[in-house]
Parts: structure tokens; sequence; C-alpha cells
């Protein structure tokens, strides 16, 4: 499958089936997918690799509670998930990266709060995209989770530092077919042409 194949076909789905997938090509698909870009090749994005049904429980006991596992119609498709991967992003690592001789001009060495526009987020969305477009290639279904609720109660879970931004996680298996498409899709979008602009934006 060609890229631009992977980008069409990719959607995000919300339903597994719960069968199971090789450990050992799940850990590949992450380090392929770090393949993706890095500032300054500061190298500041990780994964920690959650596999099978024990740790993919773990990541749900930890990053929902019961009232929203109670009232989500999709908690029992999204919880069938063969594998979880948490994409993590390191501030320190291109902190460091931008301190060195060849990038202290840019003044970004001084600390995060240096930096206008992280790039640890821009490469964090970049290795999660490249996970969503390996997942596509292989056959497998795929989804996002962002991290906005119980950050605490998943550092603590799998005992991630508090110097480390958990970025989101990437849900890994195979479709059940019981998947109902997203409500966003019902919105109205710009037309791509006014996205695409020729020379300036207005």
């Amino acid at each position: 499958m060609d890229v631009t194949a992977a980008l069409r076909a990719r959607r995000m789905t919300r339903s597994f089936d719960a069968s199971p997938l090789d450990p050992d090509e799940v850990d590949e698909l992450l380090s392929t997918a770090l393949r993706a870009p890095s500032a300054g090749n500061s190298r500041g994005i990780g994964w920690v690799s959650l596999i099978g049904k024990r740790e993919v429980e773990r990541y749900f006991a930890a990053a929902t509670d019961d009232a929203w596992r109670a009232s989500s119609p999709r908690a029992e498709g999204l919880a069938r998930a063969s594998a979880i991967g948490l994409c993590l992003a390191d501030p320190a690592a291109y902190v460091a990266r931008y301190a060195a001789e060849d990038k202290v001009t840019s003044g970004l060495g001084a600390g995060p709060s240096a930096w206008p526009i992280p790039y640890w987020i821009g490469d964090a969305g970049a290795t999660v995209l490249a996970s969503l477009l390996l997942a596509e290639e292989r056959g497998w279904a795929a989804c996002f989770l962002g991290t906005f609720r119980r950050a605490a109660e998943l550092r603590a879970a799998f005992s991630i530092p508090p110097s480390v931004v958990i970025y989101g996680a990437v849900l890994l298996g195979r479709a059940d077919g019981a998947d109902h498409p997203s409500r966003s899709l019902d919105r109205r979008v710009p037309t791509r042409a006014s996205l695409v602009r020729r020379g300036r934006w207005s």
C-alpha cells in the first residue's frame, strides 16, 4: 500500500474484536513509527507498549473512571483493543539538543518556556500519524485517544515521570464491524480549496 492509499483508507476504529496481535509485531510497528520527523534529531519521543488483555485493562482502569465506562457507548468496543501504545514526549531532550553548540543561537536551549511552538508536540503528532498509517498498511484497525483526563493516574500506573508529556494513546487491533461513525463526521468542514491557498492566505 502506498502512502496516498493509506491516508485515504485510514479511519479511527473504536470497536475492536479482542483478537490477539503478535507482541513483536506491535513493538516493531511502534519502533518504525519513530522514523517520523524529529526536530534537530532530538529523538525525544518514545512509547510504552501495552499488549494483551491485562495490559489494556490496566490502561483503561487508569485512563477512565467507572462513570465514563458506564455511560460511554464506545467503552466496551475500545476496551477490546489488542494493544495500546502510549506516546510520550520528553521536552528536556529538545532543550538539551537546542542548547548544543550548533543550535545554541536559536535561544531554545534556555528551557521549555523559550519555545513559542513546542517541537516535541509536533514530533509526537507525526509519530502517532506514522503509527496509524503503519497499522493501515498491516490491515489492522487503530484509533488515537488524547490524554486530557486522569494524567496523574496514568503516570502512577505506568511509572511515567512528571517531566515527560503523555501525548496520547494509539489503540491497535482488528475491527469487529460494530463501529459507528463519529458524529464529528457530520460537521460542515471548509473546502480543501479554502485550506490550501497559493501565494498568500488572504
